[in-house]
């Protein structure tokens, strides 16, 4: 049975999400906890892909047959193994022959199937579509070292609407932002994950979101998205160097000094002969406490300039002292009920 997107985006609620793609199609980006049982594997694919532009679709066809011929009983296996209830849903890319085929093999097996129609494509386009909304955003800002992320979290804990951008990308956003992260998604995988939390939202209602640039690490955020998020009104949070100076020695100061270093050799045209030179000195010292101090220099300069370009969009600017979010989030709130946004 073929289903429609919306039936298939509510059917997942309850039912496992087969992805039939193979496994380099599946890492470049996938559906929220979808499970990858390919029916052709990246060699096979390739295989099958070839012959389709050499010989024709049913050359393809045929090759595609011999290649799951051998591997069939351990894919309705492998099937059976992870779906014990034996009822799923099931995509490839376009909702062509890899999902049809997929679904008729393990229905001889006994399990119940329904295929999305579109594929993956349909949800793809459904994703970057969703980014063009115009969401009613509040954009948090802040000097690096503020706690930002630290504060959306304690509003999120508040009932409030937050899209954790940073979070979702694995990375802080700074040239440092990687230290003690996993890896990051690819940019594919990053939107998709951005989106499924859309769909958890009332778009109605303010969503707090963190000041970015378009690009988080490596990932880059939909371009759609981002045009709103620079449109977007803009709250501040003022946290003194100090304080900041020493968040960031808490949260950097074991990292590997030659990993620290390098990094720094990345910003040395950004942050200036003289200033690199200084900041390389002290870090080779262990002064991590001066080292940090030199390259906020850099990024609060980089900073002001960027909030003086938006200052018709600044709301209201709030001192925090960096150590109750709880607190400091509650006064966020507060200050934004009495605003228009």
């Amino acid at each position: 049975m073929t289903i429609t997107l919306e039936e298939f985006l509510t059917l997942r609620k309850e039912l496992p999400v087969v992805d039939v793609r193979s496994q380099s199609e599946f890492q470049q980006g996938h559906m929220r906890k979808a499970i990858n049982i390919p029916l052709l594997n990246n060699e096979e694919r390739i295989a099958v892909g070839t012959d389709y532009k050499q010989q024709g679709q049913q050359e393809a066809i045929r090759t595609g047959f011999k290649l799951v011929g051998p591997r069939l009983s351990d894919i309705i296996s492998e099937t059976e193994r992870l779906i014990p209830n034996k009822e799923l849903l099931v995509h490839c890319w376009r909702g062509g022959m890899r999902s049809k085929n997929f679904c008729q093999f393990v229905e001889v097996a006994g399990l119940k199937t329904r295929s999305l129609m579109g594929g993956y494509k349909a949800y793809r386009s459904l994703a970057l579509e969703s980014f063009k909304k115009p969401f009613n955003l509040i954009m948090l800002t802040g000097c690096t070292g503020s706690g930002k992320s630290e504060v959306l979290h304690a509003l999120k804990l508040k009932g409030e609407q937050v899209l954790d951008l940073e979070g979702l990308a694995n990375h802080k956003g700074s040239a440092f932002g990687g230290l003690f992260m996993p890896p990051q998604p690819t940019t594919e995988q990053f939107q998709n994950d951005l989106f499924e939390e859309i769909l958890l939202l009332d778009h109605e209602k303010r969503i707090w979101v963190e000041d970015e640039s378009i690009a988080i690490g490596k990932i880059f955020l939909p371009a759609d998205f981002w045009r709103t998020m620079n449109r977007a009104p803009l709250v501040k949070m003022d946290v003194t160097k100090e304080i900041r100076v020493q968040r960031l020695v808490n949260e950097y100061g074991t990292a590997d000094r030659e990993e620290f270093l390098s990094i720094m050799g990345k910003i040395t045209t950004k942050l200036g002969g003289q200033h690199y030179n200084h900041a390389k000195e002290r870090l080779l010292t262990g002064d991590i406490h001066s080292t940090i101090d030199i390259l906020l220099t850099y990024y609060d300069k980089a900073y002001l300039r960027s909030i003086e370009k938006r200052n018709s969009q600044l709301k209201f600017s709030l001192d925090w002292d960096g150590i109750n979010a709880d607190e400091f989030a509650s006064s966020l709130i507060n200050h934004i009920g009495t605003e228009k946004t």
